[in-house]
């Protein structure tokens, strides 16, 4: 008899090809062309559910915890196993490998979630969100988002061009797995382990008198300070910036932020990194929070002029892991859709 586990992991083949020519391919193309695909898998009470208008405000109206019942587009709960694996390609289209794998582990989650938590009906990984804005193709401007508990991906395209790719969110409860679970992710599994331990290796790299900048606080806060916000806010300009870093130090920081850029697709990754060093490498601070050890409440940010990095690992004894890449300027892609609209006049969803 087939296990969730191997249904899983079946899925995760069938969808390898997908995986491959995406990532040869223009993002922008694999994505129109995936998600075409999974809206032809729809019958049409599932499209209407599926399909929101791009200029919808709920477009911008991302989260991250799991929000039973309020969430807008079709559930996995909903799709037949064609439909699943369409859903699948999609969003294996959209990230990397990493960042894919990231995102599957995530939802594989829940089953821990609902056996820790006494069966709890909300922790379910099938309550997991595709939501499809406007109409996807090689000319259009469209977006699209995949969200669930502890995961919220954003994608916006214009005029089938140029891609926004932030809001990007990725959490883990628990951020180590410490119980056995059939069908879930082993005993050990740290699937946010790379983004704390190179977070932590840089800290404790720090010199003393180069952590007088760098840790800003002996306590962490309870959470990412910009929390769903349809709109970061730039953060108190604390920490230590790269200019002041060594060679090995700026390395291991650049190292830390390819963590994050490398979830998504390689042309998308290098060009977030493009954006950086042309905003100036030299701006960019590291500013940590909380214990030093592995297992203390603690929380680092990574903030340059363009771009924003949030990571938290204080809830449920600093097992509990948030972490966000946010554009200051190009989530949802909206600095993107004003130049758009600029030479297009029409009506624009804006961030609250």
């Amino acid at each position: 008899m087939m296990t969730p586990m191997m249904r899983t992991l079946g899925l995760l083949a069938c969808t390898a090809a997908v995986a491959v020519s995406a990532q040869r391919a223009r993002p922008e193309s694999a994505m129109a062309d995936a998600a075409q695909a999974f809206l032809k898998t729809l019958d049409s009470a599932q499209a209407a559910k599926a399909k929101i208008p791009f200029n919808s405000e709920e477009r911008l109206n991302w989260h991250f915890v799991p929000k039973t019942g309020e969430r807008k587009g079709l559930v996995l709960k909903e799709m037949n196993a064609d439909q699943r694996q369409a859903a699948a390609a999609l969003l294996r289209a959209s990230l990397s490998e990493q960042g894919y794998h990231k995102a599957a582990t995530i939802r594989e989650l829940e089953k821990v979630l609902h056996v820790m938590e006494n069966r709890n009906p909300i922790r379910d990984p099938e309550l997991y969100y595709f939501s499809v804005f406007g109409d996807p193709g090689e000319a259009s401007t469209w977006g699209w988002r995949y969200e669930g508990h502890h995961c919220s991906l954003n994608w916006t395209l214009v005029k089938g061009k140029t891609i926004a790719s932030s809001p990007q969110f990725f959490g883990t409860n628990p951020g180590e797995v410490r119980v056995d679970v059939p069908g879930a992710p082993p005993k050990g599994t740290r699937v946010l382990g790379r983004e704390e331990d190179l977070g932590r290796a840089l800290v404790k790299a720090l010199g003393d008198e180069q952590k007088k900048d760098g840790v800003i606080s002996n306590t962490a806060p309870n959470d990412i300070l910009t929390g769903a916000s349809r709109q970061a806010a730039i953060q108190e300009d604390k920490g230590i910036a790269y200019r002041n870093l060594t060679k090995d130090q700026q390395g291991m920081l650049l190292s830390l932020i390819q963590e994050y850029t490398d979830s998504q697709p390689r042309m998308l990754a290098r060009q977030r990194i493009a954006a950086i060093r042309k905003a100036g490498l030299d701006s960019v601070k590291f500013a940590w929070m909380g214990g030093l050890e592995r297992g203390e409440p603690h929380y680092y940010r990574i903030q340059g002029p363009t771009f924003l990095v949030e990571y938290d690992n204080t809830q449920n004894n600093a097992n509990h892991v948030h972490a966000v890449w946010r554009d200051f300027k190009g989530d949802f892609g909206m600095d993107l859709l004003a130049m758009h609209y600029q030479a297009s006049p029409h009506k624009v969803a804006r961030a609250k």
